[in-house]
């Protein structure tokens, strides 16, 4: 075996297999692919082989469709037939809100150039008569993909892979990873059998690799363990069955083509043809989590017991929609061990902590996603980012708090939902509250309506006391949206307090910290007592983080950024501090999140709420444009609380975030509420502050901002300081602006608003997608952020915006189309 080599990746499915391939095939020799067992041999084996394009993530999306296109091309280049079966998929629907669903999917496969077509129940039956339909509202059908053979698509790339020049050895296993300061020792035993089991040898051997690559599947745990790291990726059992001939099938195949992969969502399973029989695989509740602490050496290409009555119901169900399969017997049964992530969504990306470790974990749709996920991995590997953004998949979204716990009943939930109206509004129960702030009891009992990000319990909006806020959601104007709009209302007309705790929080100071930070970050830094936004780019050029950085002392500063990237965020901030420290002197760095709260004051009102408890010599000027101007940062006392004052509102009203010691939080949040009282302060959740922002055209990290733009293409030159040199510049330049992003007001349909991932047109012609929605109060309609082409971003621009299949008149508006002079955000008094 190769004892150094450019690249070593660990896991022998289709995922590592993949990996290999588009490593070689994007120009690094010397990789090398172990695999403990044979290659197939985890969850590869026994995966039914879907290809399903559906998905709501743009980045999933891309992946599955790349994956699609390539399996096409195997043949041609390795001789080996994959067993692709392109029969399509055939998503049906019995209600109008799994339509809804279909409809605001169809959209992301839209900008991503997925083909689908809509069929009415007619059309299904005429085209397949032995399905049910008079209980359907419809379907969208995908007639490009369909079902694959596992073992065969991943022996193909296996020997595309070698013949690139990859070294595939197998009965290896990884027993330890050491970071040798610019490479990774890897310690590798010989795995032998030994009655039935596969056992370490005394043979080992040590491989030196510039960067290695983990796609170990069900063994993710073991892995994480042997890293020093955590992971969320931990198997779930699933579970299928093969039945017997269906004569009806089996007559009907005489003279037609292949049924589709047949989807019933809401009876929760998808079915195929198999040899004149079908095969049903259901996503029911109660689906346990195994190997949480890791997979027993006696466990191979093995099974679980099959649990027939866990599954009666989408038994039953099958047999509703294709009556013929009522009387056909059982041939065949699987329950193996699929590995999940708490959202469904692999983990694609650097490992946390670690230099050159890459990180292809927890693929509940591995066969689907192999193929582009070695490709995206790979343009990452080697060119340091992908052409799509993938932050959403990041290892990192999943923070050092999270637990096995967690993980394991978080994926099973994930299971469960997989067939679960996947509501843009939707608030996954399971393992909540876990993190919460000191003042969560006293929301809930106000009627906050709870939302999860990164671990963190927040309110989304306030309802009646008994409101249920999971009858609420919809794919359009949910039963929470009035309540929405009163509290952007109430900030817009007088004053609202909002929770912004989970902001990620980060305090960096020492004799190198003005040199690096002004290395790390576009703008120019702020003076003492002063505030910048700015942003940390990739080396590509792109935006990787955007902070609010205060300037507390000549080398001290204070970081704010989102609340849902706070491991993101750390780790290429303690990446990039640990590589610049020898250059400008020593950093100190505090991750200071879960020290300091944080309530955001706003409104025209706020001012008047905050003098009525503000402790100081002059209450009535403390809070002045002289002596608090904005974009300013000041400590004050607020009753007996101290608190790190910044004068911004997200909301793009007057207002203060109250940054305090998180102990204090109860006491500031009464005294607060008291001093809010003669004013009519409301209290306001997440879906109204991301209305206001909008109509602010304040852009968001995760949405208009992310690794796949520039600022400069986020239209936020006022945010890059060219005179100075910092990370990504040249990168950035280099792009230039290959679309612009823009804000636009929408004439939608009645009782609906944008979520932000529909495709924009001009005429005929798709121009662009958006990447926010929602509803503007104050201009009374939907509104809307989103990516066009330069040509088209001008103010007045008329487009169209793809909703519930129709195409709605869209306009681009200026930016921050409500108060564009700042005028309000700096009233006086």
């Amino acid at each position: 075996m190769q004892t150094h080599v450019k690249a070593l990746v660990v896991g022998g499915g289709a995922v590592g297999t993949s990996i290999a391939y588009h490593l070689a095939k994007a120009g690094w020799s010397d990789v090398v692919l172990l695999e403990r067992d044979e290659l197939t041999s985890g969850s590869t084996w026994h995966a039914a082989g879907l290809l399903p394009l559906f998905n709501m993530s743009f980045a999933t999306t891309h992946i599955h469709k790349y994956s699609v296109d390539f399996y096409k091309s195997l043949e041609a280049e390795t001789g080996l037939n994959a067993g692709f079966a392109v029969v399509g998929n055939l998503r049906m629907a019995q209600t109008k809100a799994r339509m809804d669903e279909y409809m605001l999917y169809a959209t992301t496969a839209e900008t991503c150039d997925v083909p689908f077509e809509w069929m009415t129940p007619a059309q299904i039956k005429d085209r397949w008569p032995l399905v049910r339909t008079e209980d359907l509202e419809g379907a969208i059908f995908h007639p490009t993909d369909g079902y694959i053979n596992p073992a065969d698509v991943t022996m193909a790339m296996a020997k595309g892979a070698r013949q690139r020049g990859v070294t595939i050895e197998r009965r290896w296993q990884a027993d330890a990873y050491e970071w040798q300061g610019d490479h990774w020792a890897v310690t590798l035993t010989k795995m032998v059998e030994k009655g039935g089991n596969l056992v370490p040898s005394e043979e080992q051997i040590v491989v030196h690799a510039e960067h290695v690559v983990t796609a170990t599947g069900n063994h993710a745990q073991r892995t994480a363990r042997l890293l020093g790291i955590k992971t969320p990726a931990i198997p779930v059992e699933h579970q299928f069955i093969v039945t017997e001939p269906d004569p009806m099938l089996v007559d009907w195949r005489k003279t037609n083509e292949q049924h589709p992969v047949l989807r019933d969502a809401d009876a929760k399973w998808y079915v195929r043809e198999e040899r004149g029989g079908w095969i049903l695989g259901p996503y029911e509740r109660g689906a346990p989590a195994r190997f949480e602490y890791g997979v027993p050496d006696s466990f191979r290409a093995d099974l679980f017991p099959l649990d027939l009555d866990r599954i009666e119901e989408e038994y039953m169900s099958m047999i509703h929609r294709i009556p013929s399969s009522e009387t056909v017997g059982l041939k065949d049964d699987f329950n193996g061990p699929i590995c999940y992530t708490p959202d469904g969504n692999p983990l694609v990306g650097p490992a946390p902590g670690l230099r050159n470790m890459w990180l292809a974990e927890g693929f509940s749709f591995g066969i689907t996603a192999a193929g582009g996920t070695g490709y995206y991995l790979a343009q990452m590997m080697v060119e340091g980012e992908a052409e799509i953004d993938m932050a959403s998949l990041d290892p990192k979204r999943y923070g050092s708090w999270m637990t096995t716990e967690y993980a394991a009943r978080k994926n099973e939930e994930a299971y469960e939902h997989v067939f679960i109206l996947h509501h843009p509004d939707e608030e996954r129960p399971a393992c909540r509250p876990l993190r919460t702030s000191p003042a969560y009891d006293r929301q809930a009992a106000r009627g906050a309506q709870f939302g999860q990000v990164n671990g963190w319990d927040r309110p989304n909006y306030y309802a009646p006391v008994g409101f249920n806020d999971h009858d609420s959601r919809s794919f359009r104007r949910g039963g929470w949206w009035q309540y929405a709009v009163e509290e952007a209302k109430a900030i817009r007309e007088g004053v609202g307090l909002i929770d912004a705790t989970a902001f990620t929080k980060h305090r960096v100071s020492g004799p190198g910290a003005t040199a690096f930070l002004d290395w790390f970050t576009t703008n120019k830094l702020p003076k003492i007592g002063r505030i910048n936004l700015t942003y940390a780019l990739t080396a590509a050029g792109t935006t990787r983080t955007e902070y609010t950085i205060v300037r507390l002392a000549e080398d001290e500063y204070y970081l704010v950024s989102a609340g849902a990237w706070t491991a993101y965020d750390q780790d290429y901030l303690f990446k990039a501090i640990a590589d610049k420290e020898p250059e400008f002197g020593r950093i100190n760095v505090e991750d200071v999140t879960t020290k300091w709260g944080v309530f955001a004051i706003a409104g025209p009102k706020s001012r008047e709420v905050l003098k009525s408890v503000i402790k100081d010599a002059d209450p009535e000027t403390a809070l002045s444009n002289k002596r608090f101007p904005w974009l300013s940062a000041r400590q004050i006392e607020l009753g007996m609380c101290p608190v790190n004052a910044i004068r911004v509102a997200y909301t793009g009203e007057l207002g203060w975030e109250l940054h305090h010691p998180m102990e204090m939080q109860n006491y500031l949040f009464d005294l607060l509420e008291k001093a809010g009282e003669p004013h009519g302060m409301k209290l306001v959740g997440a879906r109204a502050q991301n209305w206001l922002r909008q109509e602010k055209s304040y852009r968001a990290f995760g949405t208009e901002l992310g690794r796949d733009a520039t600022p400069l293409e986020a239209d936020l030159p006022r945010f890059v300081d060219l005179s100075k040199d910092f990370h990504g510049k040249e990168a950035m330049q280099a792009i230039g602006v290959r679309s612009t992003c823009v804000t636009l007001l929408i004439d939608g349909p009645e009782g609906a608003d944008p979520w932000g991932r529909e495709a924009l047109y001009a005429g005929d012609s798709r121009v662009g997608r958006l990447t926010s929605g929602g509803y503007s109060v104050a201009f009374g309609k939907s509104i809307g952020m989103g990516y066009v082409r330069p040509d088209l971003a001008a103010v007045g621009t008329k487009l169209k915006v793809r909703m519930f299949k129709e195409l709605w008149d869209a306009e681009v508006v200026e930016d921050s189309p409500y108060d564009p002079a700042n005028a309000r955000i700096r009233i006086d008094g």
